[in-house]
């Protein structure tokens, strides 16, 4: 994909919307009517605009082939009717089961192409999405000021129409929030109006249009010429909530509900340092005493949880249903029955909490480290080797905690580790490499998962015989248990030198944004949560399976991690059907859903999948595990045509779930669909679709469509102030 760029329609005194020539497309040549092929892959014509670009990236996420168009490439393939469909023998074969444009007639295309695609459509009944556009007859609406509206959408609560959550949009609940991040700009921008007197239009998502009773269109589905044509006449980017909530149900209408991918929505939450005391913030200092303080500066209070945040724990977990992973290091745990309250609450309703290894002592299990320099650096031997933790050591480490475990009848899976601070593995600037003895150790132990840092390294990787399971970390800051701690580190980190911060967003532009000091009062509920809410959301809606992480710091004294969590699952559960529940793997699991998503992506091009009438059939030469989405009601094909089981597991109001395929058992399966799936594509008898466009006056567009800016701050990397 193209690095997204601003698309800007420019004010003109007025549009033709011109011509049109016959185009020829023919599935079939002969007099009766022939069933085609449609094959399982989306043709994205792409003029590099935020629109295009975010359906394309859904595409990505969800694991759905798609060819894309770079209609800015001198280079590029005309659009004609060979590119678009040919022949399998006798039956007519369309190349692509669904076309996104940036709008109903993008610049780039010629009268030519663009009467070659609407023919195509027509042929193999194809449907098409007009990534953003505007409000007027030419895609079945009326002008936006009559009546209509045109401007900002920030903050205003669409509505998935009942007949969209019958269909398309069955995993939504009917409000579809969109955001309002900064008050201080526009964010979103688009068109409400009613659908033209006459026009076979259906609204899926509408708004109130202001100022009067009417409902005005932001999704709908327009019908006309024998196409289909999904309108949108909003603009967003891929990293928005309001285009999250709608963008699986925007593959779902252009797939018909048919296509390969699968999509899940995930939240998972480790606690680290369970047991253990985490150092705290001074407010006055602008340090946490013991973990780089300037002398002088006063030792503060630790922060540990209690018995009663115990209770408030487990409590918490059974009225949301979502359990948050203990990530313990058992050194913190008392021995004697008795002596310590937390742990004798956790060890009695130790059944109530999922456990994670987080090694004996939370050591730094990289190299030696030197903080005699700061930065500190790694500590060298006498010939300048850098000095590494034994693998002996970093083993005892990983076993004394399963021990604990296993003596007390906590239940744990051994092949699970986080080690403190993500140590062992390559760290810069210190690190360049991983501990060389971290792969042994974690062989030795049975470790197969094993924790990194997702801010600094998105994607898995192997070390030894283990993978690593990326873990996104939470602004919640390990050093601090009150709100008012938190919003002073936030302001120090996240504010200029001039506004008494550290300085250190202005030094990494590229990273972290300056933002104004917030109260200390009030900013924490007022600014943090809601950011880190939308953030959190952002993974969660992106089909992304990588679990986050906060501390044990987090759950005690003002117990500030809760409200984030709250406020992801009421967002969650507000906006999504009880059809669609919101996940909870485990890093395991999560593990899991990563390497399948990532092995789909590198043997995508090995299958071929396509729909004959109802039979979908999916083909390959080599092995490969294939995600498949359906309708309810998609069976399996049984030996010699028998119907079999019902395919996949219920999500969303489809089926899905992967399927292997290729290999020594079998180089294809079939699967079929329910009656009425897909729409009938049944090839015309003629040998040649004509189509006429007659010319007419339309007036221009009432302004610019503005692309909104990425909702900030967007970090891709942390400031680390991780506990040692």
């Amino acid at each position: 994909m193209k690095k997204a760029r601003p698309s800007v329609r420019r004010l003109v005194a007025g549009v033709v919307l011109a011509l049109v020539v016959t185009t020829a497309v023919s599935p079939a040549t002969s007099s009766a009517a022939v069933t085609p092929r449609i094959d399982l892959k989306v043709l994205v014509v792409n003029d590099g605009s935020a629109p295009v670009e975010a359906i394309a990236s859904e595409l990505s996420a969800e694991g759905v082939p798609f060819t894309e168009l770079d209609l800015d490439s001198a280079t590029r393939p005309a659009v004609t009717a060979a590119y678009l469909s040919d022949k399998i023998g006798t039956t007519p074969r369309a190349k692509f089961q669904a076309v996104v444009l940036p709008n109903e007639a993008p610049a780039g295309l010629t009268a030519d192409e663009l009467n070659t695609l609407h023919a195509f459509e027509r042929a193999f009944s194809i449907r098409q999405v007009n990534a953003s556009t505007w409000a007027h007859p030419g895609v079945g609406l009326n002008y936006a000021a009559n009546p209509g509206y045109i401007g900002t959408l920030d903050g205003i609560t669409a509505t998935a129409t009942a007949e969209a959550r019958a269909a398309e949009l069955k995993y939504l609940d009917g409000p579809l929030p969109f955001e309002d991040a900064d008050q201080a700009i526009s964010e979103s921008y688009g068109y409400l109006a009613t659908p033209l007197a006459g026009a076979t239009f259906k609204t899926l998502v509408g708004a109130p249009i202001p100022g009067t009773s009417e409902t005005g269109s932001l999704i709908g589905q327009y019908t006309v010429d024998g196409r289909e044509e999904l309108v949108i006449t909003f603009v967003y980017n891929e990293y928005q909530e309001q285009f999250q909530f709608v963008a699986h149900g925007i593959i779902s209408w252009m797939t018909r509900g048919i296509h390969l991918g699968y999509e899940r929505n995930y939240f998972a939450a480790h606690i680290d340092d369970v047991f253990l005391e985490d150092l705290r913030w001074s407010i006055d200092g602008n340090c946490t005493p013991g973990d780089g303080c300037p002398a002088g500066v006063p030792d503060n209070q630790t922060i540990r949880m209690t018995a009663a945040d115990a209770d408030y724990l487990k409590a918490w977990q059974t009225r949301t249903g979502m359990p948050l992973d203990m990530t313990y290091n058992a050194e913190g745990a008392a021995t004697t029955v008795g002596t310590d309250a937390l742990t004798d609450k956790l060890r009695t309703n130790k059944a109530s909490f999922r456990w994670l290894n987080h090694t004996w002592s939370h050591p730094y299990m990289g190299c030696v480290q030197d903080f005699s320099v700061v930065p500190w650096k790694c500590a060298t031997n006498s010939l300048g080797a850098i000095q590494y933790m034994p693998r002996a050591t970093i083993a005892t480490e990983i076993k004394k905690n399963t021990d604990w475990a296993t003596s007390n009848g906590v239940a744990l899976d051994r092949t699970e580790l986080v080690t403190g601070e993500h140590s062992g593995l390559k760290t810069l600037p210190q690190m360049a490499v991983d501990n060389p003895y971290l792969a042994g150790a974690l062989n030795d132990r049975g470790v197969k998962y094993i924790a990194s840092d997702a801010s600094r390294e998105k994607q898995p990787r192997t070390i030894g015989g283990a993978v690593t399971v990326p873990r996104y970390p939470m602004n919640i800051f390990y050093n601090v248990a009150t709100e008012a701690e938190e919003m002073d580190e936030y302001n120090w980190i996240y504010t200029s030198r001039a506004n008494g911060g550290s300085g250190i967003c202005e030094d990494n532009p590229a990273t972290t944004t300056c933002i104004q000091p917030q109260s200390l009062t009030t900013g924490f509920r007022d600014y943090i949560v809601p950011l880190e809410v939308r953030i959190a959301l952002r993974h969660v809606l992106g089909n992304d399976p990588r679990p986050h992480y906060a501390h044990q710091s987090n759950l005690a004294e003002d117990r500030i991690l809760y409200p984030v969590l709250d406020g992801v699952l009421d967002q969650f559960g507000q906006t999504y059907a009880a059809n669609t529940p919101l996940l909870h793997p485990t890093m395991k699991q999560s593990s899991a859903v990563l390497q399948q998503a990532i092995a789909w992506k590198t043997n995508q091009s090995k299958v071929t999948a396509y729909v004959t009438g109802t039979t979908l059939t999916v083909q390959s030469s080599s092995s490969v595990a294939v995600p498949v989405t359906v309708p309810e009601g998609t069976r399996l094909v049984g030996l010699f045509g028998s119907p079999g089981a019902a395919f996949g597991t219920a999500y969303a109001g489809e089926r899905s779930d992967y399927k292997n395929v290729g290999g020594l058992l079998s180089g294809s399966f079939q699967l079929k669909l329910p009656a009425g799936y897909p729409a009938p594509a049944t090839a015309p008898a003629a040998a040649t679709t004509t189509t006429t466009t007659t010319t007419k006056n339309q007036p221009a567009e009432p302004r610019e469509l503005r692309e909104p800016a990425k909702v900030g701050p967007l970090r891709t990397g942390e400031v680390r102030w991780t506990s040692r």
